[in-house]
């Protein structure tokens, strides 16, 4: 391997999060072989985020304008917020395509481990979103980790003198998830968070993979001519 300059990419490519040593061989020899028109494309598409995407002054997402295009869309429910802790996470929601409320970038939990306070997490902004008075509901879509529910526990009573309704992702057994191969928190979560099955059934009926039934479509009594035939 020669040394110098593919080193020196190699070694910066290797520095990005899911790529490690091998991968980022691959990718400089792929941008080599490419009569150095990928790296030129490179080159401009990396100059254009660093000089035009900054942090959303709102919610903390990215964009190319003072506040992103998810605040600015009059069709979102302003009164719906969803606290979470990176753009990541946002953008995870967002492929969704279910959510339809306003978001707030935390830009990371509390840890006590890597010295993250209070004052090092995206505040300010979500206090003064608050006090505006239009948010009736705040979701916060935190990771089940020590310091997400650490982060959880703290904004709950942050939030507390605002009086609006707080609620968090529900966890537990994940659709196609066989039990013998949950670990243990996961399980107790998900009898900790059991629901009755009539107030499911009177919301919703799953019938086919990717179709839903109303409730009032389907009926709780038997079927007594397909049982006697």
């Amino acid at each position: 391997m020669s040394s110098g300059p593919i080193n020196d990419l190699i070694r910066s490519l290797s520095k990005i999060p899911g790529v490690g040593p091998r991968l980022a061989q691959r990718m400089t020899l792929f941008l080599l072989k490419n009569d150095k028109v990928a790296i030129h494309q490179l080159i401009g598409d990396l100059q254009n985020v660093r000089q035009r995407v900054h942090k959303c002054s709102t919610c903390g997402n990215f964009t190319e304008l003072p506040v992103c295009h998810i605040c600015t869309d009059a069709g979102r429910d302003s009164s719906l917020l969803c606290i979470v802790e990176t753009v990541s996470d946002l953008w995870a929601l967002e492929r969704a395509r279910f959510y339809q409320g306003k978001y707030h970038v935390l830009d990371g939990v509390l840890s006590a481990m890597e010295n993250v306070g209070p004052d090092k997490l995206n505040l300010a902004p979500l206090l003064r979103r608050m006090h505006a008075g239009t948010i009736k509901e705040v979701i916060i879509g935190l990771s089940a980790t020590l310091e997400g529910q650490s982060t959880l526990f703290y904004l709950i009573d942050l939030l507390k003198p605002f009086h609006v309704k707080i609620s968090s992702l529900a966890q537990g057994v994940p659709i196609g998830g066989e039990l013998n191969y949950l670990d243990n928190a996961t399980l107790s979560t998900a009898f900790l968070d059991r629901r009755e099955l009539s107030s499911v059934a009177a919301e919703t009926k799953i019938s086919e993979p990717g179709t839903r039934v109303s409730a009032q479509d389907t009926s709780s009594e038997p079927d007594t001519k397909k049982l006697s035939a």
